[in-house]
């Protein structure tokens, strides 16, 4: 499970210093194979370990073709992914494609989602961090399967 906040810097051609305490996982999960695509609902990437990104994949591909949202939502997700490795070093090159849609430049934040990565440019998740906190995170009602979520 990946989880936590990780500032990172990206270097000149675009490549991401994975932490350490993520590689092995990352190494283990598809041995070093990861596939980054654009989410579907911020300005930022998905980072997916390679056995994560294929059941996530299966479940959208699976998804009507008729229905004008589902398809959108391919075209987004699945349509933008792209499969990268990570080198000896750690690193995973960033496709520049996706690192303009994300705003991607020198600074970056890596968020850990349990079974993917967010990445983040450094002001954008500082602003939507602050907006979030600001007006409470709960804006909406939980889904059903949350309603009992004790923390």
């Amino acid at each position: 499970m990946f989880r936590g906040v990780s500032a990172l810097s990206l270097d000149d051609k675009g490549r991401l210093v994975v932490p350490t305490r993520y590689r092995h996982a990352l190494r283990a999960r598809g041995d070093g194979h990861v596939v980054v695509t654009v989410c579907d609902s911020e300005r930022c990437l998905w980072l997916y370990g390679l056995p994560e990104w294929e059941n996530a994949e299966r479940l959208l591909t699976g998804l009507s073709s008729t229905h004008a949202a589902s398809q959108r939502l391919k075209r987004l997700i699945v349509g933008h992914a792209t499969d990268c490795e990570m080198d000896g070093a750690g690193r995973i090159l960033l496709p520049a494609p996706l690192r303009e849609f994300a705003g991607l430049e020198k600074r970056v934040v890596l968020i850990g989602q349990g079974n993917k990565f967010e990445i983040w440019n450094e002001d954008h998740w500082n602003e939507r961090r602050s907006a979030w906190l600001e007006e409470g995170i709960l804006t909406e009602p939980l889904p059903p399967e949350l309603a009992n979520l004790s923390l």
